[in-house]
């Protein structure tokens, strides 16, 4: 999947497009409200497309966690963040089997699938095929 520009804020919920860079700040989007705001410097800010998942060999892109997810689903939407966690491990066990079980907590599987799904609602998982055409 592509992730350029798709940025995750700590404390903020939700999902964020980047915009413009200021001096002292980004310039972002909420991606579910279209709400801009400013991402200071001292906010912890994280692009998706440099998150990895730990895996027994060697880390995974996100981007390729979504392309599984997306796979198995058929372009539908990934299980409910809110499930149980037994449910979440045994679905996330299904998409990367080799994931570092003491590495990747619960709390990491909820927030990919969360994101995995606002990604889709709003229409904005591309593979990488796609945009090289």
């Amino acid at each position: 999947m592509i992730l350029k520009d798709i940025i995750s804020i700590s404390g903020e919920s939700g999902l964020f497009k980047f915009l413009a860079q200021g001096k002292n700040s980004i310039i972002v989007e909420h991606i579910g409200t279209g709400r801009r705001s400013s991402a200071f410097s001292s906010a912890r800010v994280s692009s998706l497309e440099d998150i990895s998942v730990f895996t027994d060999d060697e880390d995974m892109p996100l981007g390729k966690v979504f392309d599984s997810i997306h796979e198995k689903e058929n372009g539908g939407r990934a299980i409910d963040p809110k499930s149980s966690p037994e449910a979440l491990k045994e679905y996330f066990a299904g998409i990367v089997p080799d994931y570092a079980k003491e590495k990747v907590y619960v709390s990491d599987i909820r927030k990919i699938m969360q994101w995995y799904n606002i990604l889709l609602d709003n229409d904005m998982l591309k593979k990488e095929e796609e945009e090289q055409a």
